[in-house]
């Protein structure tokens, strides 16, 4: 027996699915094509190298050092970081940049509804669903209380039926408001005056929104991909690799001291710490975003919030090799001390009840005894870091009793 028949086939979603999938093709901003020109490809094909060229879109991005994170500022740039990967978030909008669609939508009164749009309808109508299934309840019990004085007539109010809406008999009603002649006249009356004047032009809406990418995004688009070049906002010039790498890690030591050398590189350094976190997920393709809603560090989609929500949520448990080097070390790592038991059932029950797997994904830090401080240079210091996970699932026992 096919799956498909539980899963609802391969064209579960109708044409809105569709078009995500059109949409969000491609899991990276780069794009392999296989289409070469034919000389070209009978050369390769001799020399029996690979046909393919690889497709970058060469992005830009301003860095902020107030807020820690990468400014993406162009339309084009920001449609093709979130199309292709998912990568950031729009600063006025929950997750896709949809600022300008809803803002020209509310102008025009018409068009497509945008991703935060539909989940708001959804929410108000299982809103009023409730409501209009106990008000339902409500008046069958109301019956059944007139019949008992009337009547002498015990009769139980049932709680299922024609009279009751269900989730599969419900639909939302539309209820337009009554308007007298009198209204009506008025209105009419205006309409023909307002027919002869001019309506005023309105100013062309510009696009304050931008997407905003995290430091281990940006690094991540930087450095594996190359598809993405980060500009100085002072100077508007690109910075090198090894300024950015500098640069982030930078942001979370202290401040230096007038007429004192710069603070040393740390291992602990919590840009290190959880980009080494970011970089293992990503790199077995795994959506990876913020779960700061659900207190956690992480989210894992497979595909992206567009299609599915998240199934799993991940907390960085910082450990240090050298326990010494905890002790001795200035930075205050979240979650790098053992945590209470009440903390870790209270992360965990809520996320169960989303429907996410918790997992606890713990980053060794290197000891210091053992590596030099050398390494910190360049980004080759992740070949000391290492990334276990421990999966906590909260015990149901009416629901694991099989």
């Amino acid at each position: 027996m096919s799956s498909n028949r539980f899963r609802g086939g391969p064209n579960k979603g109708g044409p809105r699915r569709q078009e995500n999938n059109r949409i969000y093709r491609y899991p990276l901003p780069l794009i392999f094509s296989d289409s070469p020109p034919s000389r070209v490809r009978s050369i390769l094909g001799l020399l029996g190298l690979s046909l393919n060229q690889v497709l970058n879109p060469n992005c830009e991005g301003y860095y902020d050092v107030s807020t820690r994170s990468v400014w993406i500022v162009t339309q084009r740039d920001s449609e093709i970081l979130w199309r292709r990967g998912f990568f950031g978030k729009g600063n006025l909008s929950r997750s896709e940049p949809s600022w300008f669609v809803r803002q020209m939508k509310d102008r025009k009164s018409k068009g497509s509804m945008t991703s935060e749009e539909v989940r708001e309808k959804r929410r108000a109508d299982r809103k009023q669903f409730k409501l209009d299934r106990a008000a339902a309840i409500a008046k069958v019990a109301a019956e059944a209380e007139t019949i008992f004085e009337t009547e002498g007539r015990v009769v139980v109010p049932a709680l299922f039926g024609p009279e009751i809406p269900s989730g599969a008999t419900w639909k939302p009603s539309t209820v337009e408001p009554e308007a007298d002649a009198g209204l009506e006249q008025e209105q009419s009356g205006d309409a023909k005056d307002t027919e002869t004047k001019e309506e005023p032009e309105e100013e062309p809406l510009e696009d304050m929104e931008h997407l905003q990418l995290t430091l281990q995004e940006a690094f991540f688009l930087a450095w594996n991909l190359d598809c993405l070049s980060i500009l100085d906002p002072d100077t508007d010039e690109p910075l090198s690799l090894s300024e950015i790498w500098m640069t982030f890690q930078q942001v979370y030591l202290a401040p230096p001291i007038p007429n004192s050398p710069p603070p040393e590189l740390q291992f602990d350094n919590p840009f290190l710490v959880h980009y080494a976190a970011y970089h293992h997920y990503r790199s077995l393709g795994w959506v990876v975003k913020s779960g700061l809603k659900f207190c956690v560090d992480y989210l894992l989609y497979k595909r992206g919030p567009v299609f599915t929500h998240a199934e799993f949520a991940i907390v960085v448990c910082p450990v240090y090799e050298d326990p010494q080097d905890q002790e001795i070390s200035t930075t205050q790592l979240q979650n790098s001390s053992p945590f209470t038991w009440s903390w870790l059932g209270t992360i965990n029950r809520a996320n169960s009840q989303v429907m996410k797997t918790l997992i606890l994904a713990y980053v060794t830090i290197p000891a210091r005894s053992r590596v030099s401080r050398s390494v910190l240079n360049s980004p080759a210091c992740f070949a000391h870091y290492s990334v276990r996970e421990v999966i906590v699932r909260r015990f149901i026992p009416a629901r694991m009793r099989d």
